[in-house]
């Protein structure tokens, strides 16, 4: 991506808080602080103003569908859709293609911003569709959506994610009720579902993530979970909820990322598992028909000291 995509700055202050998007950069965001004692606190690891890929912001969205694909594309209703890789360091497709074009900015005021995306086949996609994401300042937290209107001709499985992106320290604990775990391949494929944990990947009795190397989605998510930074005295509690084409309400899946290096870490609400139009029984892989849509909405919630952990592990 191109030095000229990150350019076009928005900032936004309200409610004791700064957020900055940058809607030609794939409708990404560059920074979520908090002002506490006069001085900005990131609550998103932020871009540092000077590397040119979305990886480097502080939180992008993805759409129309999350992660990676594999097989060169996906099969549905018959008819076989290509899709080729979209990254130069993978060798799957990944996260859509929402992330790689600009968006605009609709919307601005003092507490909140809106950002548009019209797709017709991009890059030789078969989707064709408008995207829709909001951000809201309230007080003591954020409110934030994420919508899909599949403007094509045919129905066609979506899906949703976010990709904030959070600071690692060493005392640094996610908490989040799971019922199990994707185990995946070297290259991050999906080979099975299990309840059986690996050591320390029990997300429901609290990961200490600095201790993780790990990209796995989870299932059985309650969309409820809880980030705590002693070191920071910070905690930061999410509340996500998807809304499907048939106006019903449901639960995402989630995924950690946790690299070896450097020190951050990506905490993902996701409404389909890594590669799920070849998993058994495409889980979460949701038919939008032509003029219908999907939302992905999440509720965030800051504060000083950490919170009762039971909310989110009971």
């Amino acid at each position: 991506m191109s030095e000229q995509r990150f350019g076009g700055v928005h900032w936004i202050e309200h409610h004791a808080q700064r957020l900055a998007v940058m809607p030609e950069a794939g409708g990404g965001v560059v920074a979520w602080q908090w002002v506490r004692d006069g001085e900005p606190l990131d609550l998103w690891r932020a871009w540092d103003g000077r590397t040119a890929r979305m990886q480097a912001l502080a939180s992008y969205p993805l759409l129309p569908w999350s992660n990676r694909i594999s097989g060169g594309g996906f099969e549905h209703a018959g008819r076989f859709h290509a899709l080729a890789p979209n990254t130069p360091d993978d060798p799957y497709p990944i996260h859509g293609d929402g992330w790689l074009q600009p968006w605009q900015l609709t919307r601005s005021s003092d507490d909140g911003v809106q950002m548009r995306l019209r797709s017709a086949g991009f890059g030789g996609s078969p989707y064709h569709y408008e995207a829709t994401q909001s951000f809201t300042l309230v007080d003591g937290g954020m409110v934030q959506a994420l919508s899909v209107v599949n403007r094509g001709e045919h129905a066609l499985p979506f899906g949703l994610a976010q990709h904030p992106w959070f600071t690692r320290t060493p005392a640094c604990r996610l908490s989040a009720r799971v019922g199990g775990v994707w185990l995946a391949r070297p290259d991050k494929i999906p080979t099975g579902y299990t309840a059986d944990f690996p050591e320390g990947w029990n997300l429901g009795q609290g990961a200490l993530v600095d201790r993780l190397v790990i990209d796995n989605g989870f299932g059985g998510w309650d969309g409820e979970a809880l980030i705590e930074w002693p070191e920071r005295d910070l905690a930061l509690r999410m509340h996500s909820t998807l809304t499907l084409p048939d106006g019903s309400r449901t639960r995402p899946d989630c995924l950690l990322y946790a690299p070896a290096e450097p020190p951050v870490f990506c905490f993902e609400p996701i409404s389909h598992p890594i590669d799920a139009a070849h998993l058994p029984g495409r889980p979460g892989w949701t038919e939008v028909a032509p003029g219908q849509s999907m939302v992905l909405s999440v509720v965030w919630r800051f504060s000083t000291s950490p919170e009762d952990r039971s909310a989110a592990t009971a």
